[in-house]
């Protein structure tokens, strides 16, 4: 397990870069916090270390967003609103799990039994008691040997 603290939106950013140029074809990264924790502005600073110059926005209503500028396909879930697991099913969930991109799911305890055997968990936390911005990034998986 890794544990980095965060001060500022563009730190947790960094953070997220730091992931993008690591990660490899068919990670799945989970993110898990509560609303306002930073999930997107990780997820932003991943898709630019991935070298994705478009605009990154959760998914939220839509669930999957797909860039492909980048070195790697990026795909982006956000399953906060998802109602019934089958949800997953009809967008063909597994397609991008197994596929050769790198896929990114906030709230992904959601659909926890979908999740591969292997993947990346990144919990993102705050304590007001050390400042607004502040960020305690915990990364537990592949993905914390390469960073």
């Amino acid at each position: 397990m890794m544990t980095i603290e965060t001060y500022s939106p563009e730190e947790t950013y960094a953070f997220g870069q730091r992931i993008g140029r690591a990660v490899r074809p068919g990670e799945v990264l989970t993110l898990i916090g509560d609303l306002g924790t930073g999930k997107t502005v990780l997820t932003q600073g991943c898709a630019s270390g991935l070298g994705i110059n478009e605009a990154v926005n959760s998914p939220t209503f839509t669930i999957l967003q797909i860039y492909e500028s980048g070195r790697l396909p990026l795909y982006h879930f956000d399953v906060y609103r998802i109602e019934d697991i089958d949800e997953m099913e009809e967008i063909g969930y597994d397609d991008y799990f197994f596929g050769e991109g790198v896929c990114l799911i906030e709230w992904a305890d959601q659909i926890r039994e979908l999740l591969p055997g292997q993947y990346t968990r990144i919990l993102i936390e705050k304590d007001l008691a050390k400042g607004f911005d502040y960020r305690r990034i915990t990364v537990e998986g592949p993905l914390e040997e390469i960073l």
